[in-house]
C-alpha cells in the first residue's frame, strides 16, 4: 500500500519545481491503494507546493451544465473529472474559477490572480483566461494515470491558434454564480468536433522537442508536459494546418501526423 511518505518520494523523483505551477489532470484509481486514499494524495501535492508554487486542477462541468441546465454555482457545481478535483475545489483556500463549464480551481501563490475574470468571456478557454496564463506562468501539465488524449489545454491552444471548427458559432445562455451568490450571466459557445481523440497523436512530437517527460506516482504512469513549449509547437502547427485535428480533414489525410513529425 502507498503511503503519504511513499508519494511524496515519487513526486520529488518527478521533478517538478515546488515553487512552479502544476496543472493535474487524474485518474485515482490508476494510484493503486493508498492509505488514506484521495485525501493523502491531495495532502501530498499541498504540502509539496505550501504557497511557494501554484497547484490547479481542471474542474470541468461540461457534461451537467448546457442549455438545458443552465446554472453553475462555483461552491456547489460538482466536477465531472474524477475525485481528485472534486475534494481538491472544496478545500481551505482553494479558488475556482467561475466559467460555467470549464472552471479551474487553484491553491498557492496567485490563485486569486490566476483565477480571476473567467466568467468574462464567451468560450472556455479564450486567450485571456486562465488556461491560456498557463504559459505566462510556465506551467507544467501532469497526467497522473490519465492519457494526454485528456489535454483540454489544448482546446485553448486550438482556440488562440484559430484551429478550424474549435467553438460553436451559437451561445448558450449560461449562469454563473459566484462564492458570494451573485449571478452573472455568461453567453458561452462550446468546443465542438470531439477534437480531443485526435490529441494524443502529439505524443511523438512533443517529445521531439523535449517538452514531455514520463514517470511514476504509486502505481500510476505520468507524463509531463511543459505547457508553453506544446502551446508554441502546436499553434505553428495549426497556422500551416488549421484542420488539423478534425476528423473529416484527417480521413482524406490518414498519414498527416506521422508525415508531420518527418
Amino acid at each position: 500500500m502507498h503511503t503519504y511518505a511513499s508519494l511524496r518520494k515519487d513526486l520529488e523523483k518527478l521533478g517538478i519545481p515546488q515553487d512552479g505551477t502544476l496543472l493535474i489532470h487524474s485518474s485515482m484509481k490508476s494510484i493503486g491503494d493508498v492509505e488514506g486514499r484521495a485525501d493523502t494524495v491531495l495532502d501530498v501535492f499541498m504540502d509539496y507546493f505550501k504557497e511557494a508554487g501554484l497547484l490547479v486542477f481542471p474542474t470541468l462541468t461540461w457534461s451537467n451544465v448546457n442549455a438545458d441546465q443552465p446554472v453553475f454555482n462555483v461552491r456547489e457545481t460538482p466536477s465531472v473529472v474524477g475525485i481528485l478535483p472534486q475534494l481538491f475545489r472544496q478545500r481551505p483556500g482553494v479558488i475556482r474559477s467561475l466559467h460555467p463549464t470549464h472552471s479551474l480551481a487553484a491553491w498557492g501563490r496567485e490563485a486569486a490572480a490566476f483565477t480571476e475574470g473567467h466568467e468574462r468571456f464567451d468560450s472556455p478557454a479564450c486567450e485571456f483566461s486562465p488556461w491560456r496564463r498557463l504559459v505566462g506562468y510556465k506551467a507544467q501539465i501532469l497526467f497522473l494515470g490519465a492519457s494526454i488524449a485528456h489535454n483540454t489545454f489544448l482546446h485553448g491552444v486550438e482556440e488562440w491558434g484559430h484551429a478550424a471548427n474549435v467553438l460553436t458559432e451559437e451561445k448558450q445562455n449560461l449562469i454563473s454564480i459566484d462564492y458570494d451568490g451573485k449571478a452573472h450571466a455568461v453567453p458561452s459557445r462550446r468546443h465542438q468536433g470531439n477534437h480531443s481523440t485526435f490529441y494524443d497523436r502529439m505524443e511523438p512530437h512533443f517529445r521531439r522537442i523535449g517538452a514531455l517527460r514520463e514517470g511514476r506516482f504509486g502505481d500510476a504512469h505520468c507524463v509531463i508536459l511543459d505547457a508553453p513549449k506544446i502551446a508554441y509547437y502546436t499553434m505553428e502547427m495549426l497556422s500551416k494546418y488549421p484542420a488539423a485535428f478534425n476528423k473529416n480533414w484527417l480521413d482524406e489525410h490518414p498519414r498527416f501526423f506521422q508525415e508531420y513529425l518527418g
